[in-house]
């Protein structure tokens, strides 16, 4: 049985591809991931299909640029049906807000649910290095921390952040405040920083709401056997 806190990632560049996983997969996921990589190659159809076929969409775009250019942008993407969107905290309040604002408006005013919107802190590939070559005077945790809470201030209902401070964010933003954590998987598996990722059970037990898988689903060997396998490890976290 389908999990809604897991979210696959489909980081194809094809339809084809795309869908073969998630015809393989079938009722046993729910909720997919449409990034940059597919929607760039496909354009909405892929979401439109995903939503005829009963499945959940977070649409993974990363808006970011000035408050009305990000709040047009998302209005019309809310076209597609999507349920969760996002956005990058490092917009600033005034985006976010913007964004957010005008996105319940919109969806008030066609009389229609209105998409959950998120704000992406700091992409989980960024490590220490990276930066203070930013010229970051904080932790990464404290940035991470605040921006959340600077989302939850403009009206977002989550942000996008790693294992690593799902937690401190669940402190700090309550128990209903959405948080998506990607690319889990194994530690050891080549990722960027290894001290920013988490298995699929250490990501919720560290708060996240929902956990954003790929390559662990998508390059196994049996894809079925290997969501199902997550499904069930998770099943153990309330």
């Amino acid at each position: 049985m389908a999990d809604d806190r897991l979210i696959v990632a489909l980081d194809y560049h094809t339809m084809e591809n795309a869908q073969s996983l998630v015809r393989a997969l079938g009722a046993s996921v729910s909720y997919y991931k449409v990034g940059m990589e597919l929607y760039y190659s496909v354009g909405a159809e892929i979401v439109r299909w995903l939503k005829q076929e009963g499945k959940q969409v977070f649409l993974d775009l990363k808006l970011h640029d000035i408050p009305n250019t990000v709040a047009s942008g998302l209005c019309s993407l809310m076209n597609l049906g999507a349920d969760i969107m996002n956005v990058h905290a490092s917009g600033g309040y005034t985006m976010m807000k913007t964004a957010a604002d005008r996105l319940r408006e919109e969806a008030a005013r066609r009389g229609q649910a209105c998409p959950k919107l998120i704000a992406v802190t700091v992409l989980t590939s960024i490590n220490q290095a990276d930066w203070d070559d930013l010229g970051q005077t904080v932790q990464i945790k404290s940035a991470v921390v605040r921006w959340a809470k600077l989302a939850q201030k403009a009206g977002l209902d989550g942000v996008v952040a790693s294992p690593n401070e799902a937690a401190l964010i669940r402190g700090a933003c309550g128990p209903d405040f959405l948080i998506v954590t990607p690319g889990v998987r194994q530690a050891g598996d080549g990722a960027d920083d290894q001290s920013r990722i988490a298995t699929p059970a250490q990501a919720l037990g560290e708060g996240a709401s929902h956990i954003v898988v790929g390559r662990p689903i998508r390059q196994a060997a049996d894809p079925v056997a290997a969501a199902e396998a997550i499904i069930k490890e998770i099943s153990a976290v309330k």
